[in-house]
């Protein structure tokens, strides 16, 4: 089983980013989520710092620090599965990536409505914390539409907007590296993905079955990274990985705040 493993694990997780980046829209990201730009890029600078910092003092691995950064500051499995590409992780760093980053996901939906609530959040304020602060887009649309219609909406369009941070994240990770034999591409087939489908070069009609597909993809190449994960070496690292997503999560739930509230945004 081990070359349809391997197949899974890394070519099919770069057609799922590909084929995500073709249910993109980057007019309209431009034009609906600019504002919250400077929000979202000032969150990913701090929790991408306190990932390298506070996870080099808990003695955590470069490559489980960038990828719990990425995911937590990005976009949860899609960003983890173009940085594992670029710094070329191994399947148990992965793994564990991924299984802390769905955790703090269920957290969020769980308790961001009622928070918001709680702090009396406005329909657009909450909007732009969850799609600023949730990681994967599942549970930023879960969180949004709970708290209302008009949230809802906002967090979709400030989710686009950090989604779009993949490409410019991998290109400096796979530039740092000094060689360009090892660029992913599939990102910048996933920035012309979005190019296209913003300038209306892909059908309504086709949205729907690309977005199938690209679940489909993404749900094998995620089974195929837990398969040739090395359980042995995740038990190892012990509880410190998921320590270090619980700081970043809590990073970037109060960051968002803070920064939104400071410049008049939310």
């Amino acid at each position: 089983m081990r070359p349809g493993i391997g197949f899974a694990s890394k070519m099919l997780l770069q057609v799922s980013i590909v084929l995500l980046g073709a249910d993109l829209s980057i007019g309209q990201v431009v034009a609906s989520g600019a504002r919250s730009f400077p929000v979202t890029v000032v969150t990913l600078v701090l929790v991408l710092a306190v990932a390298s910092v506070v996870g080099s003092w808990l003695g955590i691995g470069t490559h489980l620090r960038r990828l719990l950064g990425a995911g937590t500051g990005i976009c949860g499995a899609s960003a983890i599965a173009a940085v594992a590409s670029a710094i070329e992780a191994d399947g148990a760093d992965i793994a564990y990536a991924l299984a802390t980053i769905f955790l703090f996901n269920v957290v969020a939906v769980l308790t961001f409505p009622w928070l918001g609530h709680a702090m009396h959040l406005s329909q657009h304020a909450f909007g732009l914390w969850a799609g600023t602060a949730i990681n994967d887009t599942s549970s930023v649309v879960a969180a949004g539409y709970a708290y209302g219609h008009d949230a809802g909406d906002e967090a979709v369009i400030v989710k686009l907007t950090r989604t779009l941070l993949i490409v410019p994240i991998v290109a400096a990770y796979a530039y740092r590296r000094l060689s360009w034999s090892v660029f992913p591409w599939f990102i910048a087939w996933f920035a012309a993905a979005a190019a296209l489908n913003g300038f209306g070069a892909i059908p309504a009609a086709l949205h729907a079955p690309i977005q199938t597909a690209a679940i489909f993809c993404i749900t094998t190449a995620l089974a195929g990274v837990g398969l040739s994960a090395d359980y042995a070496k995740m038990r190892a690292a012990g509880l410190r990985p998921l320590l270090l997503g619980f700081v970043l999560w809590v990073t970037i739930a109060t960051s968002s705040l803070v920064v939104a509230r400071l410049t008049g945004i939310g």
